[in-house]
């Protein structure tokens, strides 16, 4: 993919290297000069450009792009850069950082976002995740709040444990997506057995995760 990055920052640069790890193509787009540094990223192509300004997102050639992560200090400039994406380029696909958990509302389809990304929202799942055992915890919102990655971690007890994974019976809009046991990723198969320890991963939608609870909880698992 080709993927555009507005800011240059400790957090865009990080993105960068890991999608430059993966063979994608990457432009960085840096307001201020004295952070743009090519040769600390020599495989990204660095514009200097004001990520708001449409005329040089044209020169720039953003439309090019099939995703545009919107990755700056400023939740301003965060929207106004996705709404350019999205309304005058294009883009297919438009990733926000969140940096004020107050704006989160803010981070919708209206203003050209498909994912937001919260860090500060994101760091507490993933600490309320690593102690939470039997808890059912959130992690990311998809598809503009239509859906949840959802986690819950069984206890080593679990009455699940030996029990193939099509025992789990689900609500309509929630599926079991990964199990992680150990350092191994498990795509879940229907005679696949449960373990305990193992975390498991849904999707479901927002309404059905009321429902998800339920339904763990009928099978002992009480989130």
């Amino acid at each position: 993919m080709k993927v555009a990055i507005a800011g240059a920052g400790a957090v865009g640069r990080s993105i960068a290297r890991e999608l430059l790890r993966s063979g994608h193509t990457v432009m960085l787009l840096e307001r201020q000069l004295d952070h743009i540094d090519p040769d600390a990223i020599p495989d990204a192509v660095w514009v200097h450009a004001d990520a708001c300004e449409l005329a040089l997102l044209e020169e720039a050639g953003l439309e090019t792009y099939e995703v545009v992560i919107a990755a700056t200090g400023d939740d301003k400039a965060n929207l106004v850069h996705s709404l350019l994406a999205k309304t005058e380029f294009g883009v297919r696909r438009v990733v926000a950082r969140v940096n004020d958990p107050r704006n989160e509302w803010l981070f919708d389809g209206s203003w050209g976002v498909d994912v937001a990304v919260s860090t500060p929202r994101l760091l507490a799942s993933l600490v309320e995740e690593a102690v939470s055992v039997g808890d059912l915890v959130r992690l990311m919102t998809l598809r503009q709040g239509q859906a949840n990655l959802v986690e819950i971690t069984l206890p080593a007890d679990t009455g699940l444990a030996g029990k193939p994974v099509r025992t789990l019976t689900l609500p309509r809009d929630a599926a079991l997506v990964t199990i992680l046991r150990g350092g191994r990723v498990i795509v879940p198969q229907g005679d696949d057995p449960f373990e305990g320890e193992d975390e498991l991963l849904f999707v479901t939608s927002v309404e059905a995760e009321e429902d998800l609870r339920v339904a763990l909880a009928d099978h002992g698992i009480k989130p």
